[in-house]
């Protein structure tokens, strides 16, 4: 009996039909991005200083400019660490003191001239900010002693990624990729919105977990819907460009957070338009795949003929049943213990969870440092954006040419290194800053999606899906440790976090070329093809496409 992919080859494999669907779930790809790097424009930590009662009044009886106003009532920089004085502490003085002359008012509140001697104290009644617009750190005071909180605020979405993907994957498999996209957009996007009215901190951390228990749900959703209705010849392509449509998402994500500088009106800007995204239930179908799968061949063959329809194709007569491939020879059942059990096994596992973790840490952790560079943050962010693009454009030339092996470490390489050379260049030239960063940024882009590819071809057939869900799991891990290591290091050296990243990227780009080449291999259906891939000087030349669910995890 044919399988879907062979009838595939008759009807179409990505022609009209496949091409609306793609188009459509590339919106659900975009829609994506504000949640995964929203953090940058949502938590971006304007030039602060603490409010001082009374200096306003005197400044304006003085006639200060702003320079002034701060060169006599701010204490100077480097007191107790780089800008922590002139930003988290004050002079403890009543600068509603009768006789306060307008030129070095301070001298009466020192010894002998000598500012060093006047007390500092806590900023006790607010903070200055520089911003004209708002972000959730100037609304909720999110510095100094509480600096943490935007560390938190991001790392609470990836927890929220790594707890979903196990019951988002099962709710997929159980009730259809339709259903499961569908449910999952609804609940982010009502999560947004709620977000953008959260009346306190702790209400804002919570809507935010909600939309990543859900939101990397219907990305990968879309993923697997997608890859499902083309047929094999054009599946990685497809799914490199639905990944694509997630740098346009930064794009529009860019240009809409300078259009709109204040963060509950960017939050609703980004959110309100996901509810449009609901009419996927009456333009998408449900994958006949999945259909297959659940033995509900009737329904499965009315999505074929209706592809067949919508491409001008007609369905051979000989083509009136699908079979679901099934494995010859004793089923066997995954466990954890045969990730680790053999010797090349459990070298695989331990290097795919590394590069995962680095990926996912490298790409956040240098956005997010990028946007804190001291530049113009929504230039930076477009500039390190586009370079996504040729990265893309590698992928697709050299996957199938030069193999993943070599590209991959030279990428993982090329991305530490960057992260090195951006930590020795002095502030002042922060063209070549950004230029090096962005070099960076296309690496550990190429990088994120070679391990994609890659985890799922160091494993047999019965433990791939399981192997990809346990290493990818390290991708959320990393996300939630970035802005930690970004924003608690740079406190103590600004380029500190970038040395991390240069060790941990070197480290993880060294790892790769002790993995085997996978280009033109059999995938491997035991443990044993696994213990044997590293053997195979001349394997038999042919491209296989998988026809198994795999979650693949987004940037």
């Amino acid at each position: 009996m044919p399988n879907l992919d062979d009838i595939l080859e008759h009807i179409g494999e990505f022609d009209l039909f496949q091409k609306q669907v793609f188009f459509v779930l590339c919106f659900v790809s975009a829609a994506f991005t504000p949640i995964y790097v929203g953090v940058v424009f949502l938590g971006f930590t304007p030039k602060h200083r603490c409010l001082s009662p009374g200096v306003a009044e005197l400044s304006s009886r003085c006639g200060w400019s702003l320079e002034e106003e701060l060169n006599y009532t701010v204490p100077e920089q480097g007191r107790h660490g780089e800008s922590f004085s002139s930003q988290c502490r004050r002079y403890n003085v009543d600068w509603n003191t009768t006789g306060l002359g307008c030129i070095n008012p301070l001298e009466n509140f020192t010894v002998y001239g000598n500012r060093s001697s006047i007390p500092l104290t806590p900023c006790q009644d607010g903070w200055v900010y520089s911003s004209s617009g708002s972000s959730i750190v100037t609304e909720f005071n999110l510095v100094c002693e509480d600096s943490w909180k935007v560390d938190l605020f991001q790392s609470c979405v990836n927890a929220g990624f790594f707890l979903g993907s196990v019951y988002i994957g099962y709710i997929a498999d159980r009730f259809g990729r339709k259903l499961c996209l569908v449910v999952t957009i609804l609940v982010s996007a009502i999560s947004g919105v709620l977000l953008a009215f959260a009346p306190s901190y702790l209400w804002m951390v919570i809507f935010r977990f909600l939309q990543g228990l859900v939101s990397k749900g219907s990305w990968t959703a879309g993923y697997i819907l997608i890859t499902e209705v083309v047929g094999p010849s054009h599946r990685k392509t497809v799914g490199i460009l639905y990944q694509v449509a997630f740098t346009v998402g930064l794009l529009l994500l860019d240009g809409v957070a300078y259009a709109i500088p204040h963060w509950r009106w960017l939050q609703l800007a980004v959110t309100l338009p996901c509810f449009l995204l609901l009419f996927c239930y009456w333009c998408l179908p449900e994958s006949p795949r999945w259909l297959i799968s659940q033995k509900q061949n009737d329904k499965a063959m009315k999505i074929v003929n209706y592809i067949a329809k919508k491409n001008g194709k007609k369905l051979p007569a000989h083509f009136q049943n699908i079979n679901l491939e099934e494995e010859g020879g004793e089923k066997l059942s995954p466990s954890f213990m045969d990730l680790v059990r053999t010797p090349q096994m459990r070298k695989h596992t331990f290097i795919l969870m590394y590069n995962w973790l680095t990926s996912a840490l490298l790409y956040q952790g240098l956005i997010m440092h990028m946007a804190m560079a001291g530049g113009d943050m929504y230039l930076d962010f477009f500039y390190s954006a586009l370079v996504e693009f040729p990265a893309a454009f590698i992928i697709i030339l050299t996957i199938n040419r030069i193999g993943r092996h070599y590209p991959w470490a030279v990428a993982t390489l090329v991305a530490g290194a960057a992260c090195l050379i951006m930590a020795l260049i002095p502030e002042d030239i922060h063209w070549l800053k950004v230029t090096v960063g962005c070099i960076g940024r296309m690496g550990i882009t190429v990088s994120f999606a070679m391990v994609c590819f890659v985890n799922t071809e160091l494993y047999p057939t019965f433990l791939r899906n399981l192997g990809v869900m346990v290493c990818s799991s390290l991708c959320d891990v990393g996300g939630i440790l970035a802005p930690f290591i970004v924003y608690r290091l740079a406190e103590i050296w600004h380029e500190l976090p970038l040395i991390v990243f240069a060790v941990v990227g070197l480290i993880a780009g060294g790892l790769v070329v002790l993995l085997p080449e996978t280009k033109g291999k059999i995938l491997p259906e035991t443990i044993e093809d696994v213990e044997n891939l590293h053997r195979q000087e001349n394997p038999r030349e042919k491209i296989i496409y998988l026809h198994v669910q795999t979650q693949e995890v987004a940037h």
